[in-house]
């Protein structure tokens, strides 16, 4: 706001200065101008003397002088002079002149053209100061922009109809317990120091993208009434050294001016990465903002109740002395929403949007199994949208569905034409991954199968949980691992070794991300790899750290895990071959029933698929 006010003060200067330069030139274009010959004082003596003037008329010191009229003129030639101040221009004729008669002839003096005369004197110099004027008060205003630069940029909320309390949000009932004693402090602090206890002076809200830290941060201060200063990490970090600890101490000094009060720093990430890890430059610049942090946090004077919450989703690479206590000595997890508590939340967010009888927010809630509230935010504005462009004045369950889908895997791209054969290859493709997850005893239910083109894909092959899940084993990793290799074992079977296709490409890059997960991160490799993690920390130590030492195993055990990932993708397409061996007649069953309607729902798929078997060949 305040630059836009500046803005507009600077364009209504530049409009009074255009101004006042055009009104100078039209005066200067359009003013009238003496057309008359001027000549010496002493020359009008001299041609009075000789007889030649006829009349001389007289303007305060202007003399509009007329000579005697010559053969064929009417008139004669009329010239202008000026006499002296103190001189009387009748008594020196009546005394110089001895024949000829001149009329004298007095008039008052005309000051039409004073402001003008004004103007052409003094206008240069008027428009010099004005545009010397205008250029200052602009060197003015960038000076002040310049004193401005290490001033904070938190944006400031509370006190208005939009606070956010605990009721507008939905779920994490461990997190509001948690926050609540944050509550309890701004609202009532000496009921913590009666008792002697301090209250945590930073909380770190950790967890997911779009799982609602944010939200939270402001339902703390809504809830408890108190102003909430809110910035993001990276705008304390600019290029010229010292901005950001200055923008820092800005922050904090207004906050203690407004306490109690929050001051709420998202992505902490971004300027609070563990020190040392920089080779200069910009990171200089932000392992001092990092310092001058430090340094405000640890201290804040007694009594002030300003409590600093941030956000994070890589608490990992935060820098150690953030989270001792003193400072960020309180960690809340945001986690992803279960069941009852995305129901909670789809709820909230259809709130306010007419919806028909027909549309369970409950299945919806089962089916969105690892969303984030931000999805779900979005599966209900997609919702509205999709029913506005069907010009309908409520939500349907058929809306729903289609905005869930739309979300998780991408818009329908129906325009994208395929010929016969490409069709018969992905409906060959996702038969081979519906079956194969149909028949592996861990896998998920099939929830939809299509060749229509969805997001970047050919087709698409849907495998819902039936139930949110904490836990994943071995063996349920390795049916995850059939079924995504299932749609490149189908292209084998029915077109050959030489000649599956790139449809697969996806699918692969998938599986050997998984294999290596299960055997890096999760230990789940064979033999000597098994209970082993080797997940490099790719934020620890130095640059140069990071450059010389970038994997922390050696070379033999790198060859080890590259086989160990090797062998689960291997046995992976094996089983998934076996199964699409021991069941063509369903496979082929289920890709003419795509081929014919394209798109497959979930009872659809188990009729198809009512039949098949799983062959001991292909049993873990």
């Amino acid at each position: 706001m305040e630059n836009m006010n500046m803005n507009k003060k600077q364009k209504r200067n530049a409009i009074f200065v255009g101004l006042f330069v055009v009104g100078l030139i039209l005066l200067a274009v359009f003013a009238p101008a003496d057309s008359l010959d001027e000549i010496p004082y002493s020359e009008v003596i001299t041609r009075a003397k000789a007889g030649e003037i006829e009349k001389i008329e007289t303007k305060g010191d202007q003399l509009t002088v007329t000579l005697e009229t010559q053969d064929g003129e009417e008139e004669g030639e009329q010239l202008i002079s000026y006499k002296e101040a103190d001189s009387n221009l009748s008594e020196i004729l009546s005394e110089e002149v001895d024949n000829g008669e001149i009329v004298i002839d007095p008039q008052p003096a005309d000051d039409s053209n004073l402001l003008f005369t004004i103007l052409i004197s003094f206008g240069p110099i008027l428009l010099f100061v004005v545009i010397l004027f205008y250029f200052m008060r602009q060197a003015q205003g960038q000076g002040n922009q310049a004193m401005n630069f290490g001033k904070s940029r938190a944006k400031v909320f509370g006190g208005d109809k939009e606070d956010v309390d605990f009721d507008d949000v939905a779920g994490n009932a461990e997190s509001k317990e948690e926050l609540q004693e944050v509550v309890e402090f701004l609202k009532y602090p000496k009921k913590f120091q009666e008792v002697g206890a301090k209250i945590p002076k930073g909380v770190l809200l950790v967890g997911s993208p779009g799982t609602g830290k944010t939200l939270m941060a402001r339902a703390v201060a809504g809830q408890a009434g108190v102003p909430f200063f809110s910035i993001s990490g990276s705008e304390f970090v600019e290029m010229f050294v010292g901005v950001g600890a200055s923008r820092v101490r800005d922050l904090f000094s207004k906050a203690k001016k407004n306490s109690p009060c929050i001051i709420f720093i998202d992505e902490l990430d971004a300027v609070g990465r563990r020190r040392g890890s920089g080779m200069g430059g910009g990171h200089d610049e932000r392992e001092q903002t990092l310092n001058q942090i430090l340094v405000e946090m640890d201290g804040f004077e007694q009594g002030t109740n300003v409590i600093v919450i941030a956000a994070t989703n890589r608490s990992d690479v935060l820098d150690p002395a953030l989270l001792r206590p003193g400072r960020f000595d309180r960690r809340v997890n945001i986690p992803l929403p279960d069941r009852q508590d995305r129901e909670a939340i789809l709820h909230i967010h259809f709130k306010d949007k007419p919806t028909d009888k027909d549309v369970d927010l409950d299945k919806l809630a089962a089916k969105t199994a690892g969303s984030s509230g931000a999805d779900l935010m979005n599966i209900a504005n997609e919702s509205a949208i999709l029913a506005a462009r069907r010009n309908s004045k409520s939500i349907s369950n058929q809306d729903v569905t289609d905005a869930f889908e739309r979300v998780a895997i991408g818009p329908e791209r129906k325009n994208k034409i395929m010929n016969d054969k490409e069709k018969e290859i992905t409906s060959y493709h996702e038969a081979g991954h519906a079956l194969v997850g149909h028949v592996v005893p861990l896998g998920d239910p099939i929830h939809k199968v299509t060749i229509i083109p969805r997001g970047g894909t050919g087709g698409v092959t849907w495998a819902l949980p039936p139930e949110d899940k904490s836990y994943h084993s071995i063996n349920e990793y390795k049916d995850v691992l059939a079924r995504v290799l299932g749609g490149r074992m189908a292209e084998k079977v029915v077109l050959g070794e030489d000649n599956v296709t790139t449809g697969a490409g996806n699918d692969l890059k998938k599986a050997a991300e998984l294999a290596r997960e299960m055997v890096i991160e999760q230990g789940m490799g064979r033999n000597d790899l098994r209970h082993m993690v080797f997940n490099a920390d790719q934020q620890a130590g130095t640059m140069f750290d990071r450059m010389t030492h970038d994997r922390p195993y050696s070379e033999d055990t790198a060859r080890v895990i590259d086989s160990e990932v090797e062998w689960l993708v291997h046995e992976a397409a094996r089983r998934a071959e076996e199964v699409i061996k021991a069941n063509q007649p369903q496979l082929k069953a289920l890709a003419d029933k795509l081929l014919e309607v394209e798109t497959i729902g979930e009872e659809e798929v188990a009729q198809v698929l009512a039949d098949t078997t799983m062959p001991d060949s292909a049993k873990i």
